[in-house]
């Protein structure tokens, strides 16, 4: 039994999760309203406040299928309910973010702007502050999304481990290398 697949996902108060007869899954909360679609061998049934997600066999496929379906649902559940949020920080001389509206414009280092347009359902704001490093926090109720948009956002100047310059997630540890060594005589 796959034991993130059998572990039942506690519905908050505040949130409610219905199931159609196709297996599409919607989820309602304060922060959003989620759907997904879930493949017709699973069984998804709301028992007692909590969510459950069953699989017909022990066959292969349905066993990778049963905790991948269980992980997102979940993930939908927490995400309509609490949100996520991703901080990013820019590191290096002259790197800036400002946000305005669903438009980051980010300074780094090349010979122009560059500005990404955000999807409505991800809320940015860039901070800055003196002698620190400028930050973009990103807070969404749809974890794929999020982490698609932070993806792109980090392809844009990843961290080098020479210097550490790059875009980075606050916290991360970016393995640093001692680049050329004196040579030995």
């Amino acid at each position: 039994m796959s034991r993130i697949g059998k572990a039942p996902i506690e519905i908050p108060a505040g949130v409610t999760v219905t199931v159609d007869k196709d297996n599409v899954v919607t989820v309602k909360g304060p922060k959003g309203t989620l759907t997904q679609t879930v493949n017709p061998d699973l069984e998804v049934k709301v028992e007692d406040g909590h969510l459950v997600v069953t699989r017909p066999s022990d066959d292969r496929e349905h066993r990778a299928q049963h905790g991948l379906y269980r992980a997102l649902l979940h993930n939908m559940v927490v995400g309509v309910s609490t949100g996520y949020r991703k901080e990013m920080e820019l590191v290096g001389v002259g790197y800036r973010a400002a946000a305005t509206g669903q438009v980051l414009e980010l300074s780094l280092g090349y010979s122009h702007a560059i500005y990404i347009k955000l999807p409505p359902e991800v809320k940015v704001e860039a901070k800055s502050e003196r002698n620190k490093n400028p930050l973009i926090i990103l807070e969404s109720d749809d974890k794929q999304l999020l982490g698609q948009v932070c993806a792109k956002i980090r392809s844009l100047r990843k961290p080098e481990p020479y210097k550490g310059k790059g875009i980075k997630f606050v916290g991360e540890i970016i393995r640093r290398k001692s680049g050329k060594s004196a040579s030995a005589k």
